[in-house]
């Protein structure tokens, strides 16, 4: 049984316990005091990335309209705000802001969970945006910035936040408020460019979400960058292969496919696709024998049996009309 003493005394041990708590996670920035990555340890600031003041409750149009603005995207916060505002909500969930993104034409793609993947993407020159809880776990009070920078030998980070253009702060206590907030980040890229620390099957099911979106031409560029980086993926290939087919550009999409069957010659979608490649440009009989080898490879498919039947019935109506 509490006493009433104790009762008034509880909320204080609880904040106590709660604060012990918080601090208790290992912090890479504690570890890093005595010895930094050597790649990271040159003082890194991005000077070029705009700033635009945040208001209140309209910090993430702030942040991911600086992100868009150093992408070369002309937008304003007040442009972005009634793409990513909830009323409700008196903010900006993240699955908003990077819907907004890609909207915009931009690859968003969310980093490890890890302060290593954030510092080394401003290291590559690119602003991240991060959400941080400057509040308690208990109590949060929600924010997005943008890091801009990063001095190991002084232990600090630069943000563009609140009011503040170069908003400096250790980088211990960043981490923590940064942790609070889930270690949520984001870099938001023109398709030409790919995150520094992309992992290759998350950066291809990143773009994959952008093929409904503006014909696929941005998803298309991003996976092109992704065939650079990562020659053997087949993974990016195919979405290359597919997102080319999608807009009729029936040569490109057949060199994507050739290029899977180059790494994996019994690639059963690659074949199937590339007989209908084959198909729309009028390559009847090479059609045919790549929707063999893909029913070879897997006769249950029924999608290639349909393209079968496609191809034959072509064929039949090529012969009556000579």
């Amino acid at each position: 049984m509490i006493t009433a003493s104790g009762a008034r005394r509880w909320p204080g041990a609880l904040l106590l316990v709660l604060l012990l708590s918080a601090c208790a996670a290992p912090l890479q920035s504690t570890a890093w005091r005595q010895t930094p990555p050597a790649d990271l340890r040159q003082p890194v600031e991005l000077s070029t990335v705009p700033f635009f003041p945040q208001t209140p409750f309209q910090c993430g149009p702030a942040a991911l309209a600086t992100l868009l603005v150093w992408s070369g995207v002309e937008v304003t916060p007040e442009d972005i705000v009634p793409q990513v505002y909830l009323p409700e909500r008196q903010g900006s969930l993240q699955s908003e802001l990077l819907a907004a993104s890609r909207r915009h034409g931009r690859v968003p793609y969310v980093l490890a969970r890890d302060l290593d993947a954030l510092l080394r993407e401003v290291a590559a020159g690119h602003p991240v945006m991060v959400l941080q809880n400057l509040g308690l776990s208990w109590y949060p009070r929600w924010h997005y910035a943008v890091v801009v920078g990063f001095d190991m030998a002084r232990g600090e980070v630069v943000l563009r936040s609140g009011g503040e253009a170069r908003h400096r702060l250790s980088l211990a206590t960043f981490e923590r408020t940064w942790q609070r907030g889930g270690a949520w980040a984001a870099v938001v890229l023109p398709p030409s460019r790919l995150p520094a620390t992309a992992d290759e099957l998350s950066y291809v099911r990143t773009v994959s979400v952008l093929e409904k979106l503006d014909e696929g031409r941005t998803a298309g560029a991003a996976y092109e960058s992704a065939t650079r980086r990562w020659p053997a993926s087949i993974a990016a290939w195919f979405g290359l292969g597919n997102s080319a087919y999608a807009q009729g550009r029936y040569v490109e999409a057949a060199l994507a496919y050739r290029r899977i069957l180059a790494l994996e010659p019994t690639h059963g979608p690659a074949l199937n696709n590339l007989a209908n490649t084959l198909l729309q440009q009028g390559e009847l009989i090479e059609a045919e024998r790549y929707v063999l080898a893909a029913l070879a490879a897997d006769a249950n498919q029924v999608a290639y049996a349909d393209t079968l039947r496609e191809i034959r019935a072509r064929m039949a109506a090529r012969s009556v009309a000579q």
